[in-house]
């Protein structure tokens, strides 16, 4: 089998496909618990979305039609994901994470919350943001992902147009893209790629609205490690600019 060595060290398999899974790290880490292993053979399947089946079919565990779908790309371990579904339980969320382990622990927190409003996508984002519905999405995420320092690497980072394309097909007019992040090279490059892209206005009025979190702010466990090492994130706000009509 072919592989390709990870920002971490881990080999991660390739995938056949130049296009496909070319700004993952790795696949899978520590071994996984027998619980977390049970979880996802039997549980996953259910809240599964994937490219060939994009709908998240809420009305299946949620009792009304969700009043928004909001959209985290890169979930890590799920703990911003699962505090925001705990607080809006009307309110239906895709998630996206290869990372095996970190979908087994929230799928965890999904157990153990029972919480019924969450899809995940365990799998590339992009084939499922290509397949999604134009127009759907209320609101996202990217949080902490990977941001890849090395320049020779700059092209697997998630933020590039093509991906901004994406997402601005799926984002409703005034959906808002929050994006953070502790390494400020990576803090730079989004905000030009997303000032340079004709769909998203920044919302940033004052230093204090990108130095500070918004107010429903949940941190992950990547934020606390950067707090605790004396590094201060940067929270980036853009809002989807109405179609032209």
């Amino acid at each position: 089998m072919n592989e390709k060595k990870t920002r971490t060290g881990a080999a991660a398999p390739l995938s056949g496909r130049p296009d496909r899974l070319d700004w993952h790290g790795r696949r899978l880490g520590k071994k996984l618990r027998p619980g977390q292993k049970e979880l996802l053979e039997k549980s996953l399947p259910d809240i599964r979305v994937t490219a060939q089946n994009p709908d998240p079919h809420f009305l299946s565990t949620m009792p009304n039609t969700p009043k928004q779908v909001w959209l985290e790309i890169g979930f890590g371990g799920g703990e911003h994901l699962a505090v925001q579904a705990r607080a809006h339980p009307d309110i239906g969320f895709i998630g996206c994470e290869p990372f095996v382990n970190g979908v087994a622990k929230l799928m965890g927190a999904i157990h153990e919350n029972e919480l019924k409003n969450i899809r995940i996508c365990d799998d590339d984002a992009r084939p499922l943001l290509d397949a999604m519905v134009e127009n759907s999405i209320d609101r996202s995420f990217i949080l902490y992902s990977d941001p890849w320092p090395k320049k020779r690497h700059h092209k697997r980072r998630f933020i590039v147009k093509e991906n901004l394309d994406r997402l601005a097909r799926v984002l409703k007019d005034g959906a808002e893209l929050c994006f953070a992040s502790d390494h400020m090279d990576f803090v730079e490059w989004t905000l030009q790629h997303l000032l340079d892209h004709p769909s998203f206005q920044w919302q940033a009025q004052t230093a204090s609205d990108w130095r500070n979190p918004p107010k429903d702010w949940v941190p992950t466990r990547y934020e606390e490690k950067a707090l605790a090492r004396g590094e201060r994130p940067a929270y980036l706000l853009f809002t989807r600019l109405p179609r032209d009509t």
